[in-house]
């Protein structure tokens, strides 16, 4: 036996207590959105926030990469990097098309295909017809449970069409549905057709991403959620489940509600420890009479590759080897960045800032 989902509802009543909720997830949505728009450069700024969602994303499917080997793979472009950190950069080179091609097309299921092409592509997976949707059966539950043995089977490839194009109009219809809503069954409605054979976890939380940016309740990509369903993974495909099994939203609304407040309010204090940082090493460099155009571009670079190398440095600037070198160097007698003689070419590190991206933000979270 297989599931195959109602056609999305275009109209939902939510009870009091969700509809306080909402106004709570609303209202932490907007805040965010105001602190991305005062970033002076937010291209990259949110640059270390994609890439930590990204690792976040794809630990849920089993990766083991962390953003340091991410951001090292990026400064030296290594091409024998294993497969974990060549799937988490798929993530972030997926997110980034994505959201430039938002600008051009609509959402809808050329653009998920063409995001699923890029996300599995030269990687665990990219042998099953990138872009493409499944044309077999699948089923989810433990590794190597058998179908009888699965937790879920998503509809036959068959309905697949059909369910795909009401997805597509519920994300392009002129809805009386609050944004945030719709965009939490959205992304239920997603993962219970389960499109492709691989990659449907990953594509499902870029979606909620893409969606608030597209819609443009966010005008920068900083609310991610893969942090909190991986904090409640099990609890996650419970809610997404007892969708399917009862037809009632309230659980799964009320869960992706709390993540919304939750993950708001984490990317809000870590923009604005970066965003300090980012204030305290100008500083710094003013006081060390380091303040030349080629040395603040490069400051504002580290804030989206904490990893540095002079090859990577004479990239970006497109200054000589030597002119990136004696910035480096400054950056390194300032205390912002420290060798790793470990790696050739030698790597520098913004270390303090790796530490504000990570960092637990717990401790600093008002009591609720």
């Amino acid at each position: 036996m297989a599931y195959v989902p109602d056609p999305l509802p275009r109209h939902i009543d939510l009870n009091p207590s969700l509809v306080y909720l909402l106004d709570q997830a609303s209202r932490a949505v907007a805040t965010l959105a105001g602190v991305g728009e005062t970033f002076p450069n937010p291209h990259l700024l949110i640059r270390p926030f994609v890439r930590r969602e990204a690792v976040l994303s794809s630990r849920i499917e089993g990766t083991q990469a962390s953003i340091s080997d991410l951001f090292l793979f990026e400064a030296l472009g290594e091409r024998r990097a294993r497969g974990d950190v060549r799937e988490v950069a798929n993530y972030v080179r997926a997110l980034d098309y994505g959201l430039e091609r938002c600008r051009e097309l609509p959402l809808c299921m050329r653009l998920v295909n063409e995001i699923h092409a890029e996300l599995l592509a030269a990687v665990r997976g990219g042998e099953r017809a990138l872009g493409q949707l499944r044309t077999g059966q699948v089923w989810i539950g433990p590794e190597g449970a058998t179908i009888q043995e699965a937790r879920f089977v998503p509809p036959p490839p068959g309905h697949l069409p059909e369910l795909l194009r009401d997805w597509e109009k519920f994300l392009n219809e002129d809805l009386e549905v609050p944004p945030l809503i719709q965009c939490a069954m959205m992304h239920y409605q997603f993962e219970a057709i389960h499109p492709y054979v691989d990659g449907n976890g990953r594509i499902g939380r870029l979606l909620i991403t893409l969606f608030l940016c597209a819609k443009d309740i966010l005008p920068t990509p900083l609310l991610y959620l893969s942090a909190y369903i991986d904090r409640h993974r099990n609890e996650y495909y419970d809610r997404l489940y007892d969708v399917s099994a009862t037809g009632d939203w309230e659980a799964w609304l009320r869960f992706y509600l709390e993540g919304v407040v939750e993950q708001a309010k984490d990317a809000l204090l870590r923009s604005r420890r970066v965003r300090a940082l980012q204030d305290k090493y100008r500083m710094m460099l003013q006081a060390r009479g380091t303040t030349s155009g080629n040395a603040l571009r490069l400051l504002d670079e580290l804030f989206a590759y904490p990893f540095m190398t002079v090859p990577f440095a004479h990239q970006r600037l497109g200054i000589s080897q030597q002119g990136a070198r004696n910035i480096l160097e400054r950056l390194r007698q300032a205390g912002i960045v420290r060798p790793d003689a470990s790696k050739w070419p030698r790597v520098y590190v913004a270390t303090e800032l790796l530490e504000a991206i990570e960092a637990p933000v717990a401790a600093e979270l008002p009591a609720p």
